[in-house]
């Protein structure tokens, strides 16, 4: 029997901590679907999902995160246009100069009210919800 499941993903919403008012990166996507997106991919067979939040952030921005805490799980079967993906969110922090890499065309680094219309995937609702709880400690609430 063959069985259909949705691709486990990782997003990471990284704050620079040496930066006033920590401005998180964004990446504008190389590959289809174009646009900008918080930094994440797919988790490796063998791999957590807490090392694949570390090897993206290193392999996309070439910066080493500090995980902070698993924020949210986003599973929308619609929410990548590839395919049925479910992404576990974590919050992280970094220092220095991102560098774009790997699937990242170019980076960005902005605070919430200046963050490009052009999100991929589900990452305006991500985004949302985590300035939400950010600023106001209101977790997502589930649907």
């Amino acid at each position: 029997m063959d069985y259909r499941n949705p691709v486990p993903t990782v997003d990471i919403i990284i704050e620079l901590i040496d930066r006033p008012h920590r401005p998180i990166i964004l990446i504008e996507r190389k590959n289809e679907p174009f646009g900008w997106a918080i930094p994440g991919g797919f988790v490796d067979y063998g791999e957590s999902v807490e090392t694949a939040a570390i090897r993206e952030a290193a392999e996309e921005v070439s910066l080493q995160v500090e995980l902070i805490e698993q924020f949210q799980v986003y599973s929308d079967p619609n929410r990548d246009p590839r395919k049925h993906t479910l992404s576990v969110v974590f919050l992280a922090t970094a220092k220095g100069e991102p560098q774009a890499a790997d699937d990242a065309k170019t980076i960005g680094v902005f605070q919430a009210w200046d963050v490009p219309a052009n999100l991929c995937f589900d990452h305006d609702k991500i985004l949302q919800d985590y300035w939400q709880y950010r600023h106001y400690g209101l977790r997502p609430r589930l649907s």
